[in-house]
This record gives structure tokens, sequence and C-alpha cells, in this order.
């Protein structure tokens, strides 16, 4: 598959998660939007991965891990460094249910609209990079 392809497959799936993101926010499913929204902004790196190295990206769910080996981390803002470290926990393995506790607790209205609304930012940001 030609690299140009790849990217848009990562971009697309991508899109799909936040528009379910989206849907789950409207009716209360914080969590599972908080996850979906981790989700999309993983596989937007890895389309960035893709556009700068040869090789496919890493079998990680860790931003932190995508942005370095981009070479993004140094570009970004603190707010962005600060929202990277807050949305990168909830990615929830289903067999830790005391995880998805954990997280939830930290969820609501507000926390889930900042959520959304920061991950489209941080999605474009990324998207204008390549």
């Amino acid at each position: 598959m030609a690299k140009e392809d790849v990217i848009s497959r990562w971009l697309d799936i991508a899109e799909q998660d936040i528009k379910v993101a989206e849907l789950t926010h409207a009716n209360g499913y914080w969590l599972y939007s908080a996850f979906l929204c981790h989700q999309a902004l993983e596989k937007t790196l890895k389309a960035y991965w893709t556009s700068v190295h040869d090789d496919d990206p890493p079998f990680t769910h860790s931003h932190t891990r995508l942005l370095n080996g981009c070479n993004l981390i140094a570009q970004l803002s603190d707010e962005q460094l600060r929202f990277v470290t807050l949305l990168e926990p909830m990615y929830i393995e289903a067999r830790y249910p005391e995880q998805k506790l954990d997280a939830a607790k930290m969820l609501n209205k507000e926390a889930s609209s900042y959520i959304l609304d920061n991950t489209k930012k941080m999605i474009s940001w990324i998207e204008e990079q390549l």
C-alpha cells in the first residue's frame, strides 16, 4: 500500500473515532468519549509517523512515545503538553475494570467537553504539520 494511502487510512479512522466520541459525549458517556479521543489522537500521530518514517508506527498507545518518535514533542506548547498528559491515561484496557473506575472519577460533562475540544485542536495541529 502506498504511503499516502496508509496516512489517509489512519486519518479516516481517527475521524470516525472523533465522530463517535461526539456521540458518546452528547449522551453522557464521558469515559468512552475520552477513550475515543485518546484513540483518535493516537491514530493521527500514527498517520504523522507514517509520513516521516519509512517503517510502521510502533505498537503503542503512548502519545508521548509517538510524539517523541515523530520529533513533535519539542514543538508542543505547555498547554498541549498538559493536555497530552491528561489524555494519555484515558486509554482503558478492558481487562482492568479498576482502571475504568479511576478514569471515570475524573470525568464529568465539563471535563469531557475539554477533552473533546482539545483533541480536535491537537488533531488539527498535527494535520497542519503533515
